[in-house]
């Protein structure tokens, strides 16, 4: 049985759960809401739950702890987007309890982002590690968070469009570095992450057969690729051997910085020079991604190989790449003009032979 009594002008409440005795203040001076949350925790000791105190005892800080550390110990490759996310959550719900993340304070929060300029996208991804934190938290034994909240996503519409025409790519690349060059026309023509281009090194590679192997984990999605290298990025692959043996720098990698002594990191400086000078206005390096994808579906490349070139998992992600413009919607046009001419055409000729065997 649980008792009620005062510290004071407060009223506390005393309860047992499996023989352990909870002792919690109801912040109030009046008996009647001390009798309604003992009501409520004895309620929920009968329904087989930990009472409400034990989650009111864990915070923000523990749940993001949590969920971070479950991105270290799985290795998932996105962590740096995890610790960002958790940054900015941080920042608002520090030293809250777990009772009070609701979907209200979850609303407040997304205003906040809203009004600092973040976008839409972005708040997505900080909700999404939110709901994660506390699925987390519920399913840890015992229990860290009772309930997770209705979290409201929002409308993303801010999908870029970019991409490289063929003379653009041309104009960019001859205005660039020469040991980006190469670096480029692998990305245009494979649509590889740039990450995965930057730690490309030579046991990647069958220069004999010309051939590029990725392992699996090696991918952002983990899933083995290979790619067959064309006249040009042979001549590519060729021209960067031949380069490290003259330099006699050993560094592994296939695409080396500008020294040959390692990572290519940082080139915002070089890429933003390029595009101003190539006259093709603003351009990022993920817009390779994309115009790899449009321009294998373009010349017949089956989708399901476009793909595996790629590297794209899921059907929705490929289909938002496969950029359509102003260019294909013309030639869309005119092969549906041709069409119905053909309609037309066969027509006629199906009514000049009815009228022929009519008169005769």
């Amino acid at each position: 049985m649980g008792t009620i009594y005062k510290r004071g002008k407060t009223y506390w409440i005393q309860y047992y759960r499996n023989g352990k005795p909870y002792r919690e203040t109801t912040k109030s001076k009046k008996e009647a809401d001390a009798k309604r949350l003992l009501k409520k925790r004895e309620g929920e000791i009968s329904e087989g739950k930990l009472p409400g105190i034990y989650f009111d005892r864990v915070k923000f800080d523990e749940l993001a702890e949590g969920f971070l550390r479950d991105y270290r110990i799985n290795e998932r490759k996105s962590l740096d987007r995890a610790e960002r996310s958790t940054g900015h959550l941080k920042r608002y719900f520090e030293g809250y309890r777990v009772p009070d993340i609701n979907s209200p304070k979850i609303e407040d929060y997304i205003e906040t982002r809203l009004e600092e300029g973040a976008a839409n996208a972005t708040i997505n991804r900080e909700l999404s590690a939110l709901k994660r934190m506390l699925n987390i938290g519920a399913r840890q034994t015992p229990p860290k968070v009772d309930r997770v909240p209705y979290i409201p996503m929002l409308k993303e519409n801010n999908i870029r469009k970019g991409f490289f025409e063929h003379a653009e790519f041309l104009a960019l690349r001859d205005e660039l570095p020469d040991y980006l060059k190469g670096f480029v026309t692998f990305a245009y023509k494979t649509g590889w992450r740039m990450s995965e281009i930057t730690d490309l090194t030579w046991n990647q590679v069958d220069l004999d057969n010309g051939i590029v192997r990725l392992e699996p984990g090696e991918t952002k999605n983990d899933d083995g690729r290979t790619v067959y290298l064309d006249e040009e990025l042979q001549g590519v692959f060729n021209g960067q051997w031949e380069a490290r043996k003259k330099s006699r720098k050993l560094t592994p990698y296939v695409f080396p910085n500008m020294d040959g002594t390692g990572l290519i990191s940082d080139f915002r400086g070089s890429w933003q020079t390029a595009c101003t000078d190539a006259n093709i206005g603003k351009k990022l390096f993920h817009d390779f991604r994309r115009t790899a994808v449009r321009n294998m579906v373009r010349a017949g490349i089956p989708e399901a190989v476009a793909m595996k070139i790629s590297g794209h998992k899921t059907r929705s992600v490929f289909d938002r790449y496969n950029i359509v413009n102003d260019a294909d919607l013309q030639l869309a046009a005119q092969k549906q003009a041709v069409y119905l001419q053909t309609q037309k055409d066969t027509i006629s000729s199906t009514v000049h032979d009815f009228n022929e065997k009519a008169n005769v």
